[in-house]
């Protein structure tokens, strides 16, 4: 499991871009690149970085579910995920 303190910067992160998300946007199309440079550096999307919801790790992220390879591999096994089931051939 990740660390609280880095669960809760991403979190943290999140809400700042979406503060800077319309602010950030009207400069770009104004081309304003030096009020751009002015905003947090964490206010840029491209910092965000996708986390497991449960565990928080960082790699192995299924987008459409939201969790971690082996998260899902658990919650799939245990029959969680709704129409996802063990394959076999």
């Amino acid at each position: 499991m990740a660390k609280e303190s880095l669960k809760a910067r991403e979190v943290k992160r999140a809400k700042l871009i979406a503060r800077y998300a319309e602010k950030r946007a009207q400069l770009k199309a104004d081309g304003d690149y030096d009020a751009l440079q002015a905003l947090p550096k964490n206010a840029s999307p491209v910092r965000a970085h996708n986390r497991c919801k449960i565990t928080g790790r960082p790699k192995g992220y299924i987008r459409q579910f939201g969790v971690s390879r082996i998260q899902f591999r658990e919650m799939a096994s245990q029959g969680l995920i709704p129409g996802v089931k063990k394959a076999s051939w």
